[in-house]
Parts: C-alpha cells; sequence; structure tokens
C-alpha cells in the first residue's frame, strides 16, 4: 500500500490509499457515511491488483483525511475532492465506484466536472438524493430509527447507534477482531461530520438522466440499509445501467462476497 496526501476543496487534506498494478486501468473507491478507505479492503488486496490500479481515498471528515467544521454542504467542494485526487494521482479515466453515500460524491463530481475523465461508474448499494420524503423514502426504518444516535456527544450512545449500523450493513455478521476495527473508524468521525452529512437536501433526477458512461448498479438483495427498491429508480433514470443484484448479501456486498463482487467488478472494467 502506497499513502497519499492530496489537497482537495478548499484546502481540506486528503489521505488517499493506493495499491496495484500502477500501469492497469484507476479505480478510485469512495466508501460510505462514517466509514474509510479500509471498507475497501476485500478490493485492494485481491487479484483485482494484478491487472488494476486501485486507489481508495478517505473522503473529508473520514479516517485520516482533514476533518473541518465546516464545508459539507457544499457539493463543488466535494467535487473538487475527487478532481484533486484524479489529477493529482494522474489517474487516466478511472472508475468512479462509491458505496451508500459515496455515490452522491460521484455525483457531485459529475456535476461540477462532467463525466469525460472518468470510463465507467459504480453504484454499490448507493442513495442519489438526500433530505426528502422521497430520499427517506429509500432508507429503511431500521437505518433510520439509528439516525439521531449518529449525531449524539454521548459516547455511549454513539457507540450503541454504530453497532446497530454494522449489525444492518451485514447478513452474515463478520468476525469479532473485524467488527473492532470498522467500530474503531466509525467512531473515527466525529459527531458533527456525520450531522452535516445528513444535513445536505439535494437530488440528482435531472443528472442521472445525462450520463452518458457505462454505469454498473451492484445492490445486495437483503439490504437493510438501503432498499433495494432504490434499484428500479435507478434504471428508470439510467436505462443503460448494468445491474448485478446480489443473493443473499446485505448493504456491504463488497465485504461479504467479495469474490463475486470483484469478479463482476473486473468483468465490468474490462468491457469499457
Amino acid at each position: 500500500m502506497t499513502n497519499h496526501n492530496v489537497t482537495g476543496g478548499g484546502g481540506t487534506k486528503l489521505h488517499v490509499v493506493e495499491a496495484g498494478n500502477p500501469s492497469g486501468r484507476p479505480i478510485l473507491f469512495i466508501h460510505g457515511f462514517s466509514q474509510c478507505w479500509l471498507s475497501w479492503s476485500r478490493q485492494l488486496r485481491s487479484d483485482l491488483a494484478d491487472s488494476h490500479r486501485l486507489v481508495a481515498m478517505d473522503m473529508r471528515g473520514h479516517g485520516l483525511s482533514d476533518k473541518p467544521r465546516d464545508g459539507y454542504a457544499d457539493s463543488r467542494l466535494w467535487a473538487d475532492d475527487v478532481n484533486a485526487t484524479i489529477k493529482t494521482l494522474s489517474l487516466d479515466r478511472p472508475i468512479l465506484c462509491g458505496w451508500s453515500y459515496g455515490p452522491l460524491v460521484i455525483l457531485d463530481y459529475l456535476r461540477h466536472y462532467g463525466e469525460d475523465a472518468v470510463s465507467g461508474i459504480h453504484f454499490v448499494g448507493g442513495v442519489t438524493k438526500l433530505g426528502s420524503a422521497e430520499a427517506m423514502a429509500a432508507l429503511t426504518p431500521e437505518f433510520l430509527d439509528l439516525v439521531p444516535g449518529f449525531f449524539a456527544s454521548d459516547v455511549e450512545a454513539s457507540v450503541r447507534s454504530l453497532q446497530e449500523l454494522l449489525r444492518l450493513c451485514f447478513v452474515q455478521q463478520p468476525s469479532a477482531e473485524d467488527q473492532y476495527v470498522m467500530l474503531g473508524y466509525n467512531l473515527s468521525v466525529p459527531p458533527y461530520v456525520r450531522q452535516a452529512l445528513f444535513a445536505r437536501s439535494f437530488d440528482n433526477d435531472d443528472l442521472l438522466p445525462k450520463i452518458r458512461k457505462p454505469v454498473l448498479i451492484t445492490h445486495g438483495a437483503d439490504d437493510a440499509v438501503v432498499k433495494p427498491a432504490v434499484v428500479d429508480q435507478h434504471k428508470a433514470s439510467m436505462p443503460h445501467a448494468e445491474i448485478h443484484l446480489m443473493a443473499n448479501m446485505g448493504h456491504a456486498p463488497c465485504w461479504e462476497d467479495a469474490a463475486s463482487f470483484n469478479v463482476r467488478l473486473r468483468t465490468f472494467s474490462e468491457s469499457l
């Protein structure tokens, strides 16, 4: 693994990790809410690395990236973060792969920079809008019940809500060791960052139909965070998108069944 420091939007310092073949097609992985680059460890340490340049960023406010008090509502700053990573690391037409909240950041980038500099887009258990009744309808009641705890300054309340979030992410629960690691990097995200991410209010209904680059949508059939029905909504807006619905998988198919996930991602990459 190689660690990079990238100056993102507004001067925010971003931590970015790289693995794999420097001459291979780049894939830029963007994690979800309250996570970090380690969410993609089963991709970075897989045989995808033989033929791909694998790059995973810590979003602003997450992991080892800077955690400013504000700026999370500005779509342009999120877009600038992705653009800075592509430019600083000289990623040649990467696939943008976002999990859960990650597709929102990908769409921020596409809104401000367009799609010419990327070769494909991969949404994993993703949402594309926030802050409306329609956006909330894509999320399960079990997940929404946890949201107040994400913002709690009380450590015990925060731990309980994040432990439940992790439980909801998987059909087959990770080992105790993996769960401790996951809880650790979830807790490293300050409550004010979590609250700011959820405070955004926007949709991308105007943008999705304009996407012309190839799109892969991967979703767990038993996702207990983002309802699988959202796949049909995204497909309606992007008729050319390929769908990979993973049976008996939850919200994190990239972790639960990394082997199948990686094979499908490789096939998508080779088709571009």
